[in-house]
């Protein structure tokens, strides 16, 4: 009986206690994570979670220091539940549901990518950029300008284990924000899918993160769609031999590795944004399957077109020669004609 009382006793002592102590000292502590469980508890903490935008927005911005900006502040808060609906918009995995509706390709104001490159959970870049045409073809999204680059506070590895390692340490977030529709959605598969070394002499590291959508009808060149992120890493030229981070870029690519224009991306990309959310956990596994799906149907697709146009140049062949049979034979014929008439 008393252990029932205490549990009694236990239960009802949440309530007891002031919100205001329950958001300052617990819930400003937790996670993500931590916070959805936490709200399961009971309707009150479900109630004080759901409710706190400021608390929402903290988590936001120590997940993503890309989106502690004002302008970006400022559009997270016009999400439908503000900083809640993009964090779960953000966290989760996106897919493109099969739908026909119609997609809207006006895009007034453009789309924000807020990016964030971590080395072993310590930011090395953050930054947010406007993509405003989409006129260009192909598309492409750089994130720095030519002459730029960022140190990672690591040194310029020596050989092909050190520099795998380093790409496998570097974790990459891309999110795609709509200001206008308020969706987000994250392309990146936050781990690598391959990491190349590409040069002996600058230690020149090539990681490629990214996001597959099934995006077209089975057979068509956007059957796949790989959201490709890349990232470069350099030896800096003097005696520190510190690597940066030199480029950082996003490009769309359909089932035979060609990329897409701007108007083609832009169609994707609103699917993406319009389609459904996944299970949050499992986003490097996931991220990393798609990857491969995609390059052993790429490159079953890409052997079946060369099937085929060696089929059609056999044809060809076998036509040509024919013709030139036929025509020796018509020659051969005529002068055995001449010969013996």
């Amino acid at each position: 009986m008393a252990a029932a009382n205490t549990t009694s006793s236990g239960s009802g002592s949440i309530s007891t206690i002031h919100p205001d102590i329950i958001e300052t000292h617990v819930l400003s502590r937790l996670d993500a994570s931590a916070l959805a469980s936490t709200s399961c508890v009971s309707s009150q903490l479900h109630s004080l979670i759901a409710s706190n935008e400021s608390l929402w927005t903290n988590i936001c911005n120590s997940t993503w220091p890309s989106t502690d900006i004002p302008r970006l502040r400022h559009v997270i808060s016009s999400f439908p539940n503000g900083p809640r609906s993009f964090f779960s918009d953000s966290f989760t995995n996106p897919d493109i549901a099969a739908s026909s509706s119609p997609v809207n390709l006006d895009c007034p104001s453009g789309l924000i990518s807020a990016v964030d490159i971590y080395y072993q959970h310590k930011t090395v870049l953050s930054k947010a950029v406007l993509t405003e045409s989409f006129d260009t073809s192909p598309f492409r999204v750089d994130l720095l300008d030519p002459k730029d680059s960022v140190p990672t506070g690591v040194g310029q590895p020596v050989n092909e284990d050190l520099s795998r390692e380093l790409g496998e340490r570097l974790t990459l977030s891309w999110i795609l924000i709509d200001p206008i529709g308020r969706r987000a959605m994250n392309l990146s598969s936050y781990k690598p899918v391959t990491v190349e070394r590409r040069s002996l002499s600058t230690g020149e590291v090539h990681v490629r993160y990214g996001w597959v959508f099934n995006a077209g009808e089975k057979g068509s060149t956007t059957e796949c769609v790989r959201c490709g992120i890349s990232v470069t890493c350099e030896g800096s030229q003097n005696q520190s031999g510190e690597m940066h981070v030199t480029k950082v870029s996003l490009e769309l690519e359909d089932m035979y590795g060609k990329q897409l224009s701007g108007k083609d991306s832009l169609v994707i990309l609103r699917k993406g944004m319009a389609g459904k959310r996944g299970n949050v956990k499992g986003r490097e596994e996931e991220g990393k399957r798609r990857n491969e799906d995609y390059r052993e149907m790429r490159r079953e697709k890409i052997l079946s077109e060369v099937k085929k146009h060696q089929g059609r140049i056999d044809t060809l062949y076998m036509a040509f020669g024919a013709l030139i049979f036929a025509s020796l034979g018509l020659v051969v014929s005529r002068i055995f004609t001449s010969l013996f008439s």
